[in-house]
């Protein structure tokens, strides 16, 4: 079962099995060590520093137009429907970039940030809704799309809970730049399952978790396995995880969808309410609607913010990534 989450892609990343052959171990270590460099750099800067100077990445990014870049514009021209001119999705897809380079500049420098800091300048519309769950002793599941700055969330939420919260993340090569990442994250207070690889598969201990009333983060707009739920989103058919949906229905947690995107100076998680799993019918359909439930908040969330949603890979079968814009006038 494919319960989805990810850590975002980024160059030098690979999500490959094998023994790699010395070149490769020594490309891995130097990737490693190279962002080691960056992110003990990055966190050494001012904040006002830091901005910028991932803003100008952004843009210098974005003029580049590698294949990540033309299928997020691709993927946006679906999340608003067709309705901008080629100069607006131009702009639209730049502030993407941006967004996505603001992601990256806050995880890094995240421990300088602060709880306090974060509590601060978090919006949280529907934390009624988790406040049910907890006050109910249910399990709680948030499915969630790339969307904002998750991290931040997680901090949020650990907060809340006033103890760990548990994901799951694709193993990443360099093994040692995949455990980095990990190591960070449970420094944040999240439970980190391996999607695969680990000692037991990610869906029972998943399961566990919530039996004892824990709580749990997916991000799940994007399927990475081959056995995802058909959904609608954004009126164009896909996949999607059908983890959350089945984990709600198997231990009884409640499932929320929320959606994320950034403030000027902050950021707001908007929490919907319970998605129904229980009822009439076979498990596979009421796994399927509840699903569609979920990509249905995604893409009225998304929608409101389309800048935020930082999916630079495939989406959609039919919906690769666009030519370059080289030329244009």
């Amino acid at each position: 079962m494919d319960t989805g989450t990810a850590t975002p892609r980024v160059p030098g990343l690979r999500l490959v099995p094998g023994d790699p052959g010395r070149r490769a171990r020594a490309t891995a270590r130097l990737t490693d060590l190279g962002y080691a460099a960056g992110w003990s750099a990055v966190k050494a800067l001012p904040e006002p520093v830091a901005r910028g100077a991932f803003d100008a990445a952004g843009r210098w990014a974005a003029a580049r137009e590698g294949r990540g870049v033309r299928q997020l514009r691709a993927n946006l021209r679906v999340a608003t429907g067709g309705r901008l001119d080629e100069e607006a999705l131009h702009e639209l897809t730049v502030r993407g970039v941006c967004s996505y380079a603001r992601y990256w500049q806050e995880a890094f420098r995240l421990s300088r940030l602060g709880v306090q800091r974060i509590l601060d300048g978090t919006e949280l519309p529907g934390r009624e809704h988790l406040q049910r769950a907890r006050d109910e002793g249910r399990g709680l599941i948030v499915a969630l799309p790339h969307s904002g700055n998750w991290d931040v969330a997680g901090v949020w939420l650990v907060d809340f809970l006033d103890g760990p919260f548990m994901t799951v993340a694709e193993r990443l090569r360099p093994e040692s730049l995949y455990r980095r990442f990990l190591e960070f994250r449970e420094t944040l207070g999240m439970r980190v399952v391996p999607l695969t690889g680990g000692p037991r598969p990610s869906s029972a201990v998943l399961r566990e978790w919530l039996e004892s009333g824990g709580m749990i983060c997916l991000l799940v707009d994007r399927d990475l396995g081959s056995g995802g739920v058909p959904v609608d989103l954004f009126g164009r058919r896909t996949t999607m995880p059908g983890g959350p949906a089945l984990l709600a229905a198997q231990t009884g947690a409640a499932l929320h969808p929320a959606v994320s995107h950034f403030t000027e100076t902050g950021w707001r998680h908007v929490v919907s309410p319970e998605v129904p799993v229980d009822g009439p019918g076979r498990l596979r359909e009421r796994v399927s609607t509840a699903m569609q439930d979920v990509a249905d908040v995604f893409t009225a969330g998304i929608a409101e913010h389309p800048e935020d949603w930082h999916v630079l890979g495939r989406v959609w079968d039919d919906v690769p990534p666009d030519p370059p814009r080289r030329g244009r006038g």
